[in-house]
């Protein structure tokens, strides 16, 4: 009987082909088809048989699919999300967001908070956890992204907190908020993505015109009339858009101030 200790074994090294974390990848693959968590797999269920479907799940990740469609979940911050084709998958650097905003309201929490391109729900439903108080608003283009938000709010409890609303960026919103979160597409539309992004993940999620500027052009001049006195901003950016996004926030009137992510890489600004 080959065990799942081996089975992973044999996994990470096909993986590592097509990822930067074959072991990772693997884990939650078997994980998934064991139908528990990867913690709970490695604490004790590591010499037990190989699921029947985890090959089938690992010959989808061989073909660049992300392992986040695989599962049909992603964790972020404190939250799980439900996620699949049609939803950009939440990434770990967007957590920077958050923690500028934790930085920013340890004095007092935010009681309005608006996500721009909110996806599954990602930042608005992590801000939500993070303080139970509050009630936010998000907008997204997409319908498909919005069922995936409304379904994640249902079952983290806060479907009475979050309004899922379809929409185009800043447009038709006329009241104010302590903290106004965005992750806009950046990516310039020459710019090579790997293929388990631009082959699997929403278009429309990831590519912004030639420079990958033109949705801050968008959003940014809006910033101003939508925050509340003491609020924020916090705009995720790609690593080397930090001098033209500050630059664009500081022509709308906005202090702002740039944060690096965990890997020293430009990911966020501040705005104020």
């Amino acid at each position: 009987m080959t065990t799942l200790r081996r089975a992973l074994t044999e996994a990470t090294a096909r993986i590592a082909s097509v990822s930067p974390s074959p072991r990772l990848d693997a884990e939650l693959l078997a994980a998934h088809a064991l139908g528990c968590t990867r913690e709970a797999m490695l604490l004790a269920r590591l010499d037990d048989p190989v699921p029947a479907t985890f090959a089938e799940l690992v010959d989808r990740r061989l073909a660049h699919e992300p392992v986040a469609y695989i599962t049909g979940s992603r964790a972020f911050w404190t939250i799980d999300l439900a996620v699949g084709p049609g939803v950009l998958v939440p990434r770990a650097d967007s957590e920077t967001l958050i923690e500028a905003a934790v930085d920013h309201f340890a004095a007092r929490p935010p009681v309005r908070i608006l996500d721009l391109g909110t996806g599954p729900g990602t930042l608005l439903l992590a801000a939500l956890a993070e303080w139970p108080q509050a009630s936010g608003l998000g907008i997204d283009a997409s319908e498909t992204a919005l069922d995936y938000a409304r379904r994640n709010a249902a079952a983290l409890g806060m479907a009475d907190r979050a309004v899922l609303r379809r929409g185009d960026w800043t447009a038709g919103i006329d009241e104010r908020f302590d903290l106004i979160l965005a992750n806009p597409p950046y990516i310039g539309t020459a710019e090579t993505l790997p293929h388990e992004v631009a082959g699997h993940e929403p278009a429309a999620a990831l590519f912004a015109g030639v420079d990958g500027l033109d949705e801050y052009r968008r959003i940014v001049p809006d910033l101003p009339r939508l925050l509340a006195p003491g609020g924020i901003a916090a705009i995720e950016i790609g690593h080397e858009q930090g001098d033209a996004v500050l630059a664009l926030v500081r022509a709308a009137g906005l202090s702002a101030r740039l944060v690096r992510d965990l890997g020293d890489r430009p990911r966020c600004i501040v705005a104020g």
